[in-house]
């Protein structure tokens, strides 16, 4: 059961990992506050089922700080805030520059403001936390991704940072998973060669990631922390 009535808050929770998450917590009663960029049938959902759901764009200072005043104008508290807002984009010739700015600014500048400016709603909830969800991929780099990858590092070393800085009151963690879900449109190939990059070689789903989550949000004794869950590519 809760032991706050302060809502969480999770950043692009319209698919996939957030969503999943931001419907447990609702099923576990948490009040649940979301970020959305783009109208899903994922976002919809979370209304009907009682979350207040938040437009926000994180490719700018401009959209970060309005996300942030909308944020306070709903609520003075919260009991945890789960950056999970993520941009994929390709660096190809020619848009290396935005592609790095816009994730730069997604992965690690969205992060560092609304750290900083909500910390007091944070500090008005015991116990209080922030989680970053981060990547396995900044554990060895990638060639392919390189902008997303140090994009993903950065946000691992702000979670170093602010669980400094916010102790003893908040906790900050982070989550950084590997392959958890296909999409639709995967081939047997791809799926098959994705698998084999893992020990344990199986699809787990986003359920794994609800299951870390809780994990941070009830042990009172793990800061600074980043939980990897790769099904053991470290060890292959």
């Amino acid at each position: 059961m809760p032991t706050s009535s302060a809502p969480i808050l999770i950043t692009g929770a319209g698919q996939r990992i957030g969503l999943h998450c931001a419907r447990q917590l609702l099923a576990d009663g948490y009040p649940v506050i979301i970020s959305y960029r783009s109208e899903k049938p994922g976002v919809q959902a979370l209304r009907e089922l009682g979350a207040t759901t938040l437009y926000a764009d994180f490719s700018s200072e401009g959209g970060i700080l309005d996300f942030i005043e909308r944020l306070k104008a709903h609520t003075d508290t919260l009991r945890a805030i789960v950056h999970n807002a993520s941009a994929w984009l390709a660096e190809t010739p020619g848009t290396e520059t935005s592609a790095f700015t816009q994730m730069f600014s997604v992965h690690m500048l969205a992060p560092y403001l609304i750290n900083l400016h909500c910390s007091e709603l944070l500090l008005r909830s015991s116990p209080a936390d922030i989680v970053h969800i981060s990547d396995d991929v900044t554990r060895k780099g990638s060639s392919k991704h390189i902008a997303y990858c140090a994009t993903k590092a950065g946000l691992d070393s702000l979670t170093l940072s602010f669980a400094a800085k916010l102790a003893p009151h908040i906790k900050v963690n982070g989550i950084a998973p590997a392959l958890l879900m296909f999409n639709p449109d995967d081939d047997a190939a791809y799926r098959t060669n994705a698998l084999a990059k893992s020990a344990l070689g199986i699809e787990p789903g986003a359920g794994v990631i609800y299951q870390s989550l809780r994990y941070l949000l009830d042990n009172p004794y793990v800061t600074g922390t980043t939980l990897t869950v790769n099904g053991g590519r470290h060890v292959k």
